[in-house]
């Protein structure tokens, strides 16, 4: 049994597909097919029940998913923590779209400055992409906004944000200090789609007081909330880290009266991993920045 027959294995049940998993490791299908049927061989068991579009695990090899990835989980971790001097090495790092642009960067920055040879990798996706990428040892660190359910991992909050309401310029509640949530009633909203938790933790935070926002519009990226709602599409509410970044002036924001919708960001990590010192550092920036915020 060879660790690349493992790896390939890996590659076809999370692409579900000879196709695609031979795409993404830059082999041939071929190629990819006759290492796995090698690794059955040595086996004497099926892994995969082969279908004509897809593929599916077997007893033998939802058994043997599970060994895989810790076999390799090991390998990995043992050679980071070899070659752990605590400068140089790659940190992956995952965030949700509604805190990885406005967060990030400045944290990618600074950390930048006190580790130049040090790589850091971004990746952007949903929460339970990004949860389920930190249990399988895929992201090292992910930025997300609570409240989440996620088993074997470590969960730090380290700030709370407000979510502010975003109006067009001109919008007849614009020139108002104290916005009410009643005041809102009438008002068409333009929203995240139901995939981002910013829209699951608005809608549950609005239910709470007995209103339903009537979402006219949907929209993938934050970005596009903004500039439909500046559009005169619609009303919005947004992270204020967002609004910090927005030097538009086709918007205004303003907070509602008490209490005032809010989210908590957190990070999360696996503890059963290494943790790498590039890691450990990584976590101080983001809890230090977390304090200017």
């Amino acid at each position: 049994m060879e660790l690349q027959q493992l790896k390939y294995f890996l590659h076809v049940v999370e692409e579900g597909n000879f196709t695609r998993a031979a795409e993404r490791l830059g082999i041939s299908q071929s190629a990819l097919s006759r290492s796995v049927q090698k690794l059955e061989e040595e086996l004497g068991r099926s892994l995969l029940e082969r279908k004509p579009r897809s593929v599916s695990l077997t007893e033998a090899g939802t058994l043997m998913l599970g060994r895989a990835r810790q076999v390799l989980a090991i390998l990995e971790d043992t050679r980071a923590e070899i070659v752990d001097d605590g400068q140089t090495g790659t940190l992956r790092v995952g965030a949700i779209p509604t805190i990885g642009p406005y967060f990030l960067p400045q944290v990618l920055r600074r950390f930048a400055r006190s580790y130049p040879r040090a790589t850091v990798l971004v990746r952007e996706e949903t929460t339970d992409r990004l949860l389920k990428s930190c249990q399988e040892g895929d992201v090292d660190v992910a930025v997300i906004a609570l409240p989440v359910e996620a088993r074997y991992l470590e969960i730090e909050k380290l700030f709370e944000e407000e979510l502010l309401l975003v109006l067009p310029h001109q919008h007849e509640l614009a020139s108002k200090d104290k916005i009410l949530f009643d005041e809102l009633q009438s008002h068409p909203f333009v929203l995240l789609h139901e995939v981002h938790c910013l829209t699951d933790q608005l809608l549950t935070f609005c239910r709470q007081r007995a209103f339903q926002p009537v979402a006219v519009e949907r929209a993938s990226q934050l970005s596009m909330v903004l500039e439909l709602v500046a559009l005169g599409h619609g009303i919005s509410f947004v992270p204020a880290m967002a609004r910090r970044l927005d030097r538009a002036r086709r918007r205004v924001y303003r907070s509602v009266a008490r209490p005032k919708p809010h989210r908590q960001v957190a990070v999360a990590w696996n503890p059963y991993r290494f943790q790498s010192r590039l890691q450990q550092a990584f976590l101080q920036h983001l809890r230090e920045e977390s304090v200017l915020t």
